[in-house]
């Protein structure tokens, strides 16, 4: 069974989907799923939301919806200022699956402009790069490294796409300390649905196998029904091209998939 590693329900502050409408979504596709709801520690965005959820409460409501179709996981926004209490959180329940994410840079989120304002392309993705490697080798909770591309999404350049020659040295740095962390590198599919993407994601999931990475965890970052498991089969060819091996996680263990 492929299973979509990477889902928001209404647990996340940008997200109303109902878990049976996540798993509704999911089994008329055949896929098993993880839940993995926002901590993004001592953070309201400028809407007021508040990326965080009480676990206890989270599991509590999903703990019995467990079992080989849906696992109940975290993702955790990465900041040196919130490590240890995203620690802790960590702990308060048996997560099955942490994916650690850089969402934020010199503690402004990127996904707002005013991260960009000022900075040609080179100077921003070098500053993300450069957080990014330093917090997944200090977040050491970490089963995975959640859409390296994120960046992209909302950046506002003319060419927002992540070109691995470009930045070689810094996502080395990245896929090394995952590595020597063994924290699987995801493969978020949100931007699949452009052709380019998957072009310019392959240099970096190259040098991620050359380097001594394996394994991938494939994720749709779904907030609504209609995106769950989307451009997942590409995702899972995609990984099997490169020699990489498409995993999943249960109980903090790795577990392997077939399409």
């Amino acid at each position: 069974m492929l299973i979509d590693s990477h889902i928001h329900t209404e647990f996340s502050a940008d997200s109303e989907m109902k878990a049976a409408e996540a798993l509704a979504a999911a089994a008329k596709q055949g896929l098993g799923l993880v839940f993995t709801e926002h901590l993004d520690a001592d953070y309201t965005s400028k809407e007021g939301k508040v990326f965080s959820f009480d676990p206890q409460a989270y599991w509590q409501k999903y703990n019995h919806l467990q079992g080989d179709n849906l696992r109940l996981g975290v993702e955790i926004g990465m900041r040196e200022s919130t490590r240890a209490f995203s620690a802790e959180f960590s702990r308060q329940v048996p997560f099955d699956l942490i994916i650690c994410s850089q969402h934020m840079v010199d503690d402004m989120d990127i996904y707002y402009p005013d991260y960009y304002a000022g900075k040609d392309k080179q100077t921003a993705y070098h500053r993300y790069f450069v957080q990014m490697a330093e917090n997944i080798r200090t977040h050491t909770f970490a089963h995975v490294l959640g859409h390296i591309d994120y960046i992209c999404r909302y950046a506002p350049y003319a060419d927002a796409d992540i070109h691995y020659t470009e930045f070689a040295d810094e996502i080395d740095a990245v896929l090394k300390n995952a590595i020597e962390r063994d924290v699987v590198l995801e493969i978020n599919t949100r931007r699949l649905g452009a052709g380019e993407a998957l072009e310019n994601l392959a240099p970096i999931y190259r040098r991620y196998r050359e380097l001594g990475g394996r394994f991938v965890t494939l994720g749709s970052d779904a907030h609504t029904p209609d995106a769950v498991g989307a451009h997942l089969l590409l995702a899972y060819d995609f990984a099997e091209s490169l020699q990489l091996t498409p995993v999943s996680f249960s109980r903090q263990q790795m577990v392997r998939m077939c399409s």
